[in-house]
């Protein structure tokens, strides 16, 4: 069978073009995407299924004094007549809203299994029921009082709100999360007391900066608690901005255990962590011996949450344990902030903190304005029915009359008494039995009071400044119901500064216990228990005597400087022990033969080092640069053959003195050093014959030190040094009498 082809003018066919078509029908989803389903209003902070939840609820009059029923019924209802989307999508949000570990306030009071911080599901609808909290029921507060707009339902049966009334600072204080098309919201939950604080400012100043107001709001306040680290300059940039971020950490507390032992003990996760997925990710990570100082993880929560880490030993600090974990686990999470928004429930935008707090109070304003117009329309109203009725009481009996024997009491009524349509039309619907009770005094006091209320009403709509009085009371009531003393108001989320901790795993499994390392002549090296002073009994290999013995501790790392002008480091846990001779250090680095270790010392990354070369050369390091990941070391100093590398000092101090193998000193001012991290520097000190011998960086105001070949102490001030004062290249003048033959000013560490 053919099929006959459509051709133009065949019937009610137009061309378009691909393109536009695509354009059109791509636009109208994203705007349908954008503004009936991802992003919050900013005005009651809901989505439109949560704002259908909360509005049927209230159709089925679920009340929070009142019953609770299935939440299947409540599903059911959403979907028919408000929402016509999946079943299951509607009660995910619906559990979502009675969840306390994923709202701070939630609105929805739930019975039944709603699913838990491990990650499990709700169970089934049929087997839930539920109804309105506190908070759900302020947010809807007024609604029947036509402070919000109504519209159609998808199906043209029922109305739905447009926006909720609000009565309650729902956006901030319990968050949102949504994504769009081309753009998404993601505003973490607050504290209703600090809320409320700012907007009791905001009232009073309306041109309050955003510093003001982040010194009321803090920061986020989570629904299960843990610790925020994000620096306050970040937490300010976020929140005048409208887009950052909050690193959050579990809270933990350390646990003694028996012999000597700990635990760590988690209490808080971070928000929207699952707690058997982190539990699962540990253990992972245990096993892929990405965790090397943890030694078991335990899950012992019940009503609470308590998670209980062991260290591997109890060498281990807890601080590095936790900062390890911290670094590759969800115990340390970042909780964006993107304040994507819909103002006035078309317009999405991305609003900083105080736009945000102003549109929800001119939201309060409206609603004030709105209610309190309703509520004069309603007093009129009765006015005049009060005022017929108090007619009809002064002449009832002419009343009766007119009802039993007029053929249209109505219109005889209007003409008699001067009545207008609605107080006659009140008085026919009077009954029998109202007639005994209508006494006049009873009508009066209901008019006064009516009347009164209705003079403060339109001083109320005529006045900005009583209008802002009467939202100000409102936020203090809310503030006072949801106050930091109470248990829902409380603050769960505390402050806190990340600790600047480097992590070492390696090192951190070392038990620290103090050790002497002892280095000789020919380049045996080992390492003795404990910090040892006398070395006299120190055996050595035949021919070979002590070269260099310094005090150190196990977890600490050796610098060693060779003559070649390369730095070599060494752990001093993974040194061989004092019984024996040791082992040959060329074993442990790749040391070449003609050149030997010039100096060895404990690593300080805080401390710089004058480096120099016989030549005469060099330059400032700082000590952080010089450690080596590898054998084959780290070249710093270049040199060039016959010179070598010989000294390696600390710098402490401000000024320099040299000494060469011709016995000329030279004193001269640290500044005048260059400070690099590789090189071959500048000339300290010029020899026309000989070489550098020795360097000591020291401070003018304390004077230039040395030892004597006795071991003794001597100390020159500088009025007695300043013959030898001069700047770096000079050749120097012959060093004072009693400076030791050996060219040395003793040890350099």
């Amino acid at each position: 069978m053919t099929t006959k082809p459509i051709l133009p003018g065949d019937g009610p066919i137009e061309p378009v073009e691909l393109r536009t078509a695509l354009e059109e029908r791509y636009l109208a989803y994203a705007l349908s995407t954008i503004m009936h389903r991802a992003l919050p209003d900013v005005r009651d902070g809901m989505k439109p299924v949560h704002r259908r939840i909360l509005y049927a609820m209230r159709e089925l009059r679920l009340n929070p004094e009142g019953g609770y029923i299935k939440c299947a019924k409540i599903v059911g209802d959403v979907m028919g007549n408000y929402h016509p989307h999946g079943d299951m999508a509607i009660y995910d949000a619906l559990a979502r809203l009675a969840q306390d570990f994923a709202v701070r306030y939630p609105l929805v009071d739930g019975q039944g299994n709603f699913g838990n911080i491990d990650g499990d599901n709700p169970a089934a609808g049929r087997y839930t029921e539920a109804r309105m909290t506190e908070t759900a029921a302020l947010i809807l507060e007024g609604i029947d009082e036509d402070t919000v707009d109504f519209r159609p339902n998808y199906d043209g049966r029922v109305e739905e709100p447009v926006v909720l009334p609000a009565a309650f600072p729902n956006l901030l204080a319990n968050g949102a999360t949504g994504i769009a098309v081309g753009m998404a919201t993601s505003i973490p939950p607050h504290n209703v007391d600090e809320l409320c604080a700012a907007l009791l400012h905001l009232i009073k100043h309306p041109n309050a900066t955003i510093e003001k107001l982040v010194e009321m709001i803090p920061g986020p306040d989570f629904p299960t608690g843990g610790v925020i680290v994000e620096p306050r300059e970040q937490i300010l940039e976020a929140y005048k901005t409208g887009r950052g971020g909050f690193r959050v950490r579990a809270r933990w507390t350390k646990e003694e255990t028996t012999r000597g032992g700990y635990q760590v003990v988690v209490t808080e996760i971070p928000y929207g962590v699952q707690k058997a997925k982190l539990v699962e990710k540990i253990a992972d990570l245990m096993s892929e011996k990405k965790l090397p100082l943890l030694g078991d993880v335990r899950d012992e929560s019940a009503e609470e949450i308590r998670l209980v880490l062991e260290p591997k030993t109890r060498a281990v600090d807890p601080v590095l344990l936790m900062e390890s974990l911290f670094r590759l686990t969800e115990l340390d999470v970042r909780v964006s902030l993107n304040m994507n928004v819909l103002s006035n429930g078309q317009i999405p935008n991305v609003l900083d903190l105080r736009n945000v707090l102003w549109q929800w109070l001119e939201h309060r304003i409206e609603v004030l304005v709105r209610r309190s117009t309703h509520r004069l329309q309603k007093i009129e109203h009765r006015l005049e029915v009060l005022a017929g009725y108090l007619i009809a009481y002064l002449n009832i009996d002419e009343v009766i009359r007119i009802v039993r024997h007029e053929d249209d009491p109505k219109a005889k009524l209007i003409s008699k008494f001067s009545l207008s349509e609605v107080q006659a039309e009140a008085i026919l619907n009077l009954r029998l039995r109202s007639l005994s009770k209508l006494e006049e005094f009873e009508i009066r006091a209901e008019h006064d009071k009516l009347s009164k209320e209705r003079r403060e009403l339109k001083q109320l709509l005529k006045s900005e400044e009583l209008q802002w009085e009467h939202v100000a009371g409102e936020v203090k009531e809310t503030r006072e119901k949801y106050s930091k003393k109470t248990a829902l108001g409380k603050r769960r989320s505390t402050f806190d500064d990340a600790p600047e901790v480097e992590v070492d795993l390696a090192a951190a499994l070392v038990e620290k216990e103090p050790v002497t390392v002892i280095l000789s002549e020919k380049g045996w090296v080992r390492a003795l228990k404990g910090h040892q002073d006398d070395l006299s009994k120190l055996e050595f290999k035949q021919g070979d005597e002590l070269k260099r013995a310094l005090k150190a501790f196990t977890t600490d790392k050796l610098v060693l400087f060779a003559t070649n002008g390369r730095f070599f480091t060494l752990e001093a846990n993974a040194l061989p022990g004092g019984r024996g001779h040791g082992e040959p250090l060329r074993l442990m680095i790749d040391l070449e033969e003609n050149h030997d270790v010039a100096e060895i010392f404990v690593h300080d990354p805080s401390r710089k080092l004058l480096v120099a070369s016989t030549g005469g050369y060099g330059f400032i390091v700082p000590e952080e640069e010089v450690i080596a990941s590898t054998r084959k070391g780290k070249q710093i100093l270049n040199v060039t053959e016959p010179e070598e590398a010989r000294v390696c000092v600390p710098v402490d101090g401000d000024h320099v003195a040299t000494i060469g193998e011709n016995r000329k000193l030279l004193i001269f001012k640290l500044d005048e050093v260059n400070e690099m991290t590789r090189g071959k520097g500048v000339i300290l000190q010029r020899f026309k014959d000989g070489a550098l011998s020795d360097a000591r960086v020291f401070k003018k105001s304390a004077g230039l030190t040395w030892l004597d070949s006795a071991g003794r102490e001597f100390t020159l001030s500088w009025s007695e040094l300043k013959e030898w004062a001069g700047e770096r290249a000079q050749a120097g003048k012959v060093a004072p009498k009693g400076f030791p033959r050996s060219n040395s000013f003793g040890p350099r560490f």
